[in-house]
């Protein structure tokens, strides 16, 4: 397995939020997990640390980071900030294959929050920013928009409340109607309003759950990602290569 793939799937399972704060992630232990030597393990890891999916203790090793409420909100201004603009860009911009692109996207989400399947409503959730990004076409627009999205994941998989996520489905729906009728004030509006509602939602309150043995996680992962990556469409492709190349 690549350095890449496994990067991949890493980022996968720390965004899904489902390790609590502070663990030590080893280097032996993922070394065999993934079948490959600990020095790729510790490239990916130092990646990780890079992006801020980690944190890198010198002399100690990795360990997972516990999502802090306090620093989400000035993350959440930043996003609005520069996906606002995104969105005001996008509805003079959009070709008819994206707009035909985000019409699949949020039906799709839909569809995921209609059978309850909150795991793949939260990942297709995350990719419509991911793909507002990469419509841009601005590799610098892209990193930061990587950053910052990636930062808020793990905040709304651990504090946002289930009821929130069908709200932020409709949302979604009304920022790519404004964008598909090339409405740039709706489109801003829309936007800004959703970021600022995801933040409002979010709670302090937590309930940590014991979780199974790290091994048994990944394996599960592992697996997931590489059902989704057979049975992918071409479409969905240039979302998963843009995350990959974006190194922050």
């Amino acid at each position: 397995m690549n350095e890449a793939t496994i990067h991949a799937i890493l980022s996968r399972f720390l965004l899904a939020g489902g390790l609590p704060g502070g663990m030590k992630l080893g280097e032996h232990r993922l070394a065999e997990v993934f079948g490959v030597s600990r020095e790729r393990i510790r490239k990916v890891l130092h990646r990780l640390g890079h992006e801020r999916l980690l944190e890198i203790v010198k002399n100690r090793g990795a360990f997972t980071i516990e999502p802090d409420l306090r620093e989400g909100r000035v993350v959440y201004e930043a996003r609005r900030i520069l996906e606002s603009g995104m969105v005001a860009h996008l509805a003079d911009t959009l070709t008819e294959p994206q707009i035909a692109r985000l019409r699949e996207h949020v039906d799709a989400e839909a569809d995921a929050m209609r059978r309850g399947d909150q795991p793949t409503w939260l990942r297709l959730s995350a990719e419509f920013h991911f793909l507002l990004a990469e419509m841009i076409g601005n590799p610098i627009v892209q990193r930061q928009a990587h950053e910052l999205i990636s930062r808020t994941l793990m905040l709304v998989k651990r504090y946002e409340t289930t009821a929130g996520s069908a709200c932020g489905c409709e949302e979604h729906r009304l920022i790519f109607r404004a964008l598909a009728a090339g409405e740039r004030n709706k489109a801003v509006k829309a936007m800004s309003s959703h970021l600022s509602l995801v933040e409002t939602r979010l709670r302090p309150i937590v309930c940590d759950d014991a979780s199974p043995p790290i091994e048994t996680m990944l394996a599960g992962e592992i697996a997931a990602f590489r059902a989704e990556r057979d049975d992918a469409a071409p479409a969905a492709a240039p979302v998963a290569r843009a995350r990959e190349a974006a190194p922050l």
